[in-house]
């Protein structure tokens, strides 16, 4: 009887483990995918926290990337985001995806 509840424990073990939560794989978030198209109303804008979040949520992107002048930014593609250009006045002059 001893050896047959060695044998099920581990099985009774991972029965009752959690799924692992999806992590991003090669810079896909799950059910993220940016899509800039209606962002037009943000250019101009100035750069705050408050006006990044709307963004974020009008794109459905999983990731906001500020650009502001100078600053060197990557040149990998990310489906799941959304980039803000800015310009010396922190004002808004481009939003772009990827």
């Amino acid at each position: 009887m001893r050896k047959a509840a060695l044998f099920a424990a581990p099985a009774l073990l991972v029965a009752c483990a959690t799924a692992p939560a999806q992590t991003p794989i090669h810079g896909v978030t799950p059910g993220h995918t940016c899509d800039a198209t209606k962002t037009g109303a943000f250019i101009g804008k100035p750069g705050t926290q408050a006006v990044g979040a709307a963004i974020k949520d009008v794109t459905s992107a999983a990731v906001l990337r500020w650009a502001p002048p100078g600053y060197m930014l990557t040149m990998d593609f990310r489906a799941d985001r959304v980039t803000i250009w800015l310009d010396a006045n922190r004002k808004i002059t481009k939003i772009s995806c990827g």
